[in-house]
């Protein structure tokens, strides 16, 4: 799904009204009529429902005032707060309020003071927000009429059903803006913005859908927008087809390298992810401190030793010289590298990584400590830009390779570091958290849309480098790899979920409901 900038819908609107000539008032009444079916919707089967209409003076207050007519009209006992000045109500708005006036009910000036109001608000079973709209870009203060109204709102056990975007959210970012509305839905219209999905915005924005307000389809299908949306179906286009006369080769075949003394999961887990991902051969090369661990937990994939110097076992390192000549032998027969989960930040290590990231010709999906050993290193990244490199880095990992302060990144706008850091190395990047971000070399930034917290825990990162680079092999290309990887693992992870809860789910169990997805993408016929 595209994703709009408040910036693109303006100039939608404007083209729309100045160009083609369709009424405002005409778009406002039809936005309306999404809100208010909403609202029915929500309210539950109560007939006279109770609703709260908090209006502003621009539009998007016109927007609140029109569905406040529609419900009245449609049984419902309704009240609408003004949170602005009446003089300064838009023409529209005005429009709206006179037709509202003419049904017997009239704008009330919220006043943050009077109980009565706020005694209507709380025993009200739907709250519509329709205050700010998409053209915010200050902070609202908490003292003030708007955040004063947003307290109400959020305290209120009433549905809310917010018009366009929830108050407060940054349409461009996903940022809250001081203070905002948590809404149970929000009835966006004519496109979802970026903000709706991203950062704390998708937690305020609740479910989101789009509403058709008489904009010609041909002028929405003209909006370019670098930013779109994950789903089902991508992931099913970006699933590789198996072909019935196909062999261990046909589906790839992937060196897997990582681990280190006290983490033997890490490259357990992305080599038998991997294998569940239909890479046809998987080898994994972990040091040979705990090569006999990988040698009885791997079955399907194919571990082999690296040598280490120094005989105690606290001070083993990788003999980084002969690991790399093993590496580039193994890997000469291999398509795809995957790299880094689990090695530590030893030297030797890190030093590996680099020399491998410098050397290699094959594509390269980099995790963990493959990403750490960046730091003050970007050189590195910089001479694979004729190359394919997939990096999957969380917050911290990102940051450090940036030299920027961890929240920075966390409270910053996420979509335009991925998608600069992208453009600049030439890389496919995978910023993993809340709504993982997949920045391509190009400048196109998707955003997956599932996951749940029960991918917070130690372990899921190695899974999804697993899942991308087993993609990769099978001919997917970078993008298709990442952005569809990242959807079905996520995917995997609410299919467990529902059988183990977010709380006891681990990274094994989720790799093995990858199955699950498989089974679903197959049956919709999705892989070419």
């Amino acid at each position: 799904m595209k994703l709009a900038t408040a910036k693109q819908m303006r100039e939608l609107d404007r083209c729309a009204i100045e160009e083609l000539g369709i009424p405002s008032v005409e778009l406002m009444e039809k936005a309306a009529r999404g809100v208010a079916k909403a609202a029915l919707e929500l309210g539950g089967r109560k007939f006279r429902k109770r609703v709260s209409v908090f209006c502003g003076s621009g539009n998007n207050g016109g927007d609140g005032i029109a569905a406040a007519r529609i419900l009245l009209l449609r049984g419902a006992r309704v009240r609408v707060f003004l949170v602005g000045q009446y003089e300064k109500l838009t023409s529209d708005s005005m429009e709206m309020t006179r037709r509202l006036s003419e049904c017997g009910v009239e704008l009330e000036t919220y006043d943050p003071q009077a109980w009565e109001q706020r005694e209507w608000v709380m025993e009200s079973d739907v709250i519509i927000d329709a205050m700010l709209g998409v053209g915010l870009s200050r902070e609202i203060a908490e003292e003030s009429a708007v955040g004063a109204a947003i307290r109400l709102i959020n305290e209120a056990p009433g549905a809310v059903v917010a018009a366009d975007i929830a108050t407060g959210v940054d349409a461009d970012t996903g940022q809250i803006l001081g203070t905002a509305v948590k809404a149970d839905k929000t009835v966006t219209f004519s496109l979802a913005k970026v903000g709706q999905f991203v950062g704390k915005g998708k937690l305020y924005s609740g479910e989101v859908k789009v509403q058709e307000i008489g904009i010609p389809e041909e002028l929405v299908k003209e909006v370019v927008s670098p930013v779109q949306t994950v789903d089902e179906s991508f992931a099913g286009w970006a699933l590789p087809k198996r072909t019935e006369d196909g062999h261990k080769g046909t589906f790839g075949k992937l060196l897997a390298v990582g681990g280190s003394v006290g983490y033997t999961g890490a490259p357990w887990l992305m080599a038998e992810s991997a294998v569940r991902s239909g890479c046809g051969l998987v080898y994994l090369g972990v040091p040979e401190s705990i090569w006999q661990v990988e040698a009885v937990k791997c079955v399907s994939s194919m571990p082999f030793p690296l040598p280490e110097t120094d005989d105690s076992i606290e001070n083993k390192k990788l003999n980084s010289e002969t690991a790399l000549h093993i590496i580039e032998e193994k890997l000469n027969a291999c398509s795809v590298l995957a790299l880094g989960p689990g090695m530590g930040r030893s030297q030797g290590a890190e030093r590996l990584i680099r020399e491998i990231l410098q050397r290699a010709e094959k594509s390269v999906v980099l995790d963990a400590d493959g990403i750490n050993a960046l730091r003050g290193h970007m050189d590195v990244l910089s001479a694979r830009r004729d190359r394919v490199t997939i990096l999957t880095p969380h917050d911290g990992e990102f940051a450090g390779i940036l030299g920027r302060p961890v929240k920075e990144v966390v409270f910053g706008n996420r979509i335009q570091l991925a998608a600069e850091f992208a453009r600049e190395y030439r890389c496919t990047l995978v910023l993993k958290g809340h709504r993982t971000i997949t920045a391509t070399p190009e400048g196109s930034v998707l955003i997956n849309t599932t996951g749940n917290s029960g991918l917070a825990k130690g372990g899921s990162g190695d899974v999804l480098t697993g899942i991308i680079a087993a993609l990769l092999c099978q001919g997917a290309s970078p993008v298709q790899a990442a952005a569809g990887g990242v959807w079905i693992h996520g995917r995997a992870a609410e299919l467990t979920a529902q059988r183990l809860t977010e709380y006891s789910m681990t990274p094994v169990d989720v790799m093995e409901g990858l199955a699950e997805v498989f089974c679903e993408l197959q049956a919709r016929s999705y892989a070419k």
